[in-house]
């Protein structure tokens, strides 16, 4: 992508961040790729994602951003970690943008979607980039506002990961969180609009007591269904045992997880997981980002007269 002015500002209206974090991965951020990427260029990075998923699981899933649906891509966030050496996509993350309603006013949640790890990349400490960069950045591009996300999964390995990573998180095995009428109301939101960006069928009930979707395999994810025995644990049993107590694993049930991430959570995932050799490149590109959440405004105040066209608050 070019460094013109124009490449500049849309840098600042839609993330297209390259960051080598390390001297074995190489990510890339694209957000709302469908808005502005061709489709000849998204087209060899879909079968990546789509090799990737094969390799990890076996089968092809067929909802989100996977579905190649133009509409899901227009308000994804994906991240992209490419192996340096061989050039290879060895993992990603798609997170979807989500309207609804809360205290009256209408904001954007953020769903964790779905996360693809190659097999042979495991256990290599990509955690921190799949469960909490793009959310850091999306974060930073809001000016520190608070941001609403969400996770789906019957996997206690993930159920763990996301709680460890964001502490407000209901359901959460590992601190006494409890629901508040937030929580509840985002969940509510999330089941009435939104169950074809995490492929749940309308059939499926919720359980607003403890934040479980049953029967939650029909609607595009059928292939993610698994027995418990076959789902990775987390190396905390508290994990382990909510999900083996709680889900109907033959049925098929789903935690609906709703965390808030705000800066005392930006902070710890600063100081807690990322890890030191990694985190100038990020500062770097957080710090960029913030400059043009704050600059930008007071560029288009000082300016009225200069076209901007969509780069202006209101037209």
């Amino acid at each position: 992508m070019s460094d013109s002015p124009s490449g500049w500002r849309r840098r600042l209206h839609d993330l297209d961040l390259s960051l080598a974090v390390s001297r074995e991965t190489r990510i890339r951020v694209l957000e709302n790729p469908g808005r502005w990427m061709p489709a000849e260029d998204f087209a060899p990075l879909l079968a990546g994602m789509r090799e990737v998923t094969r390799r990890g699981i076996g089968e092809d899933l067929h909802y989100g951003v996977l579905s190649g649906d133009p509409e899901r891509l227009r308000n994804a966030v994906i991240t992209l970690l490419y192996d340096r050496a061989t050039g290879a996509m060895v993992a990603f993350n798609a997170l979807s943008y989500m309207s609804i309603s809360l205290r009256g006013q209408d904001i954007q949640a953020v769903h964790l979607g779905l996360v693809m790890v190659d097999p042979g990349y495991r256990a290599k400490g990509l955690s921190w980039v799949l469960y909490g960069l793009t959310s850091m950045l999306i974060f930073v591009r809001r000016g520190l506002r608070p941001l609403w996300i969400s996770n789906v999964t019957q996997v206690p390995a993930i159920i763990g990961k996301v709680a460890e990573s964001f502490v407000t998180a209901y359901p959460n095995p590992f601190a006494p969180s409890r629901r508040t009428f937030d929580h509840l109301c985002v969940a509510r939101e999330i089941m009435r609009k939104h169950r074809a960006v995490f492929g749940v069928g309308p059939e499926a009930g919720f359980d607003e007591e403890h934040f479980i979707i049953t029967n939650a395999y029909t609607g595009g994810s059928d292939n993610l269904k698994k027995k418990f025995a076959d789902a990775p644990k987390h190396r905390d049993g508290r994990a382990n045992e909510l999900c083996e107590r709680q889900l109907d694993y033959a049925r098929g049930d789903d935690f609906l997880q709703i965390a808030r991430f705000d800066q005392p959570a930006a902070l710890r995932y600063l100081l807690r997981d990322v890890p030191r050799h990694s985190l100038p490149a990020l500062l770097y590109r957080l710090v960029f980002l913030l400059l043009g959440r704050l600059f930008m405004p007071l560029l288009h105040w000082l300016t009225p007269g200069t076209p901007m066209g969509d780069l202006r608050a209101r037209r």
